[in-house]
């Protein structure tokens, strides 16, 4: 058979006590299945109704059903009788009293209370041994109390006509309780025995520590008076070097007035270089600008001519010389010339069409670093001189953008080269007066030193 408990802490709501009053009053539930799961049960005890000698029809067969559930399937509810909700319930669902057997449950007796509290206090051992007065006084009154809470109950039923209910259950969570408040009280009492030991031990530690450290004491109270006598020789060797001090002192002075005019000349010179430089940044800005309306597309169609327009391969040319010996892709001789400057070259130059816009890009960093030869320049300014005015943007525009934008960048770029050359003495000045002011300061910090 199968036991169905159900306790009054599932009730979640009370329409599940209609269900369980049907079951208990006549074994079957109204509704509990469809008309196909009644014919599929019925199919199921078809044999078994048979067999009981009794006619297969569809009543028949479903009370056969019914009766196995009642024979197999037994219930038990566990309800509380505190407060009305069972009075209420066994008023609206009869089947609750009247089909079912009641099993009440009565007080436990003093022995049996004793006994549980000896099992459940066992393991107390701050309680004392087991013959021990204190567990067994413990032991005792712990019945005593569920004993006297139960006559107190039935007074106050007569005095109050209210029920006040002590349950095993009580005396379980009253044992547990009892059993967690003297954890909490040894553990705090091993607290502050712990914390009182450790005390006592750091007062016998440092009284240890304090006598050594006064033996100590009068061992380097002798050190103290010897280490004063020797301070008081310091203090006049220290008077002497004062002296040799404040001689130093004044030589870091005139030091210091030697590197404050080092630094104001620097000053003027760095000045200088940078307005000259500053005369180049128009001439850098123009020639980015002519790279910067040109793209890689141009110059594919600028290499793909089998014979270029006149001119466009001498502008070409300039762009070569310019490169020699910083673009890979342009062969030089032994000089560090252009091998080859014709239009065979030119197009090799520009096998890569983005690298070499970006190689163009990149040219006026070469010459700030000093990489570009002076031949080089020259070689493009005798091509651009040669050209006379058809060495511009209007000259080559109608023969090909991207030889119109190198006419610009390559006459700008010359003029830049010119401007840097011409600033580069004042630039070595600038760096040979920057390193005789870092040598005075050295000097300088050497004498402070001493």
């Amino acid at each position: 058979g199968v036991l169905f408990l159900f306790t009054d802490g599932q009730i979640t709501n009370e329409k599940f006590l209609v269900y369980i009053n049907d079951l208990l009053a006549s074994g079957d539930i109204a509704d509990l299945y469809a008309s196909d799961e009644k014919d599929a049960i019925r199919n199921a005890v078809r044999s078994g109704c048979k067999g009981a000698g009794i006619q297969d029809t569809p009543e028949n067969l479903w009370m056969f059903f019914i009766g196995r559930i009642r024979k197999n399937l037994h219930m038990a509810l566990c309800f509380s009788p505190v407060g009305d909700a069972m009075r209420n319930r066994a008023k609206k669902f009869p089947a609750l009293v009247n089909c079912t057997v009641i099993d009440w449950f009565q007080p436990w007796p003093m022995d049996a209370l004793f006994n549980v509290g000896q099992k459940f206090l066992a393991p107390i051992e701050q309680l004392g041994p087991q013959d021990s007065p204190t567990r067994a006084g413990i032991l005792e009154f712990m019945p005593f109390s569920f004993e006297a809470s139960n006559k107190q109950a039935v007074i106050f039923m007569a005095n109050e006509r209210r029920y006040a209910y002590t349950t095993p259950k009580s005396f379980l969570e009253l044992i547990n309780l009892y059993c967690a408040m003297v954890g909490k009280k040894v553990d705090a009492l091993e607290d502050q025995k712990d914390r009182l030991t450790n005390g006592l031990e750091k007062l016998n530690k440092t009284q240890a520590d304090v006598a050594v450290l006064e033996e100590d004491l009068k061992v380097k109270a002798v050190v103290v008076a010897e280490k004063a006598a020797a301070a008081d020789i310091f203090a006049e060797e220290v008077g002497r070097e004062k002296a040799k001090v404040q001689e130093e002192s004044d030589k870091a002075a005139i030091e210091a007035k030697t590197c404050q005019k080092i630094a104001a000349d620097v000053a003027i010179q760095q000045e200088s270089c940078e307005k000259d430089l500053a005369a180049a940044v128009p001439l850098v800005q123009e020639a980015e600008k002519a790279l910067d309306v040109l793209d890689k597309k141009d110059f594919q169609e600028l290499k793909a001519l089998s014979k270029p327009p006149a001119g466009v391969d001498l502008v070409c040319e300039a762009a070569m010389h310019l490169q020699a010996g910083i673009d890979p892709n342009i062969e030089v001789d032994k000089k560090g010339g252009v091998k080859d400057p014709s239009w065979k070259g030119a197009i090799k130059m520009m096998a890569a069409p983005e690298k070499f816009l970006e190689n163009l890009k990149a040219y006026k960093e070469e010459i700030n670093d000093g990489n570009v030869p002076q031949i080089n320049i020259e070689k493009a300014r005798k091509i651009q001189n040669s050209m006379g005015d058809t060495f511009s943007h209007e000259g080559m525009a109608k023969k090909s953008g991207a030889c119109a934008g190198l006419c610009v960048f390559i006459i700008n770029i010359i003029m830049y080269y010119d401007v840097v050359i011409q600033v580069e003495p004042k630039r070595q000045a600038l760096r040979e007066a920057t390193e005789t002011l870092n040598n005075a300061n050295e000097k300088l910090a050497f004498v402070k030193k001493l």
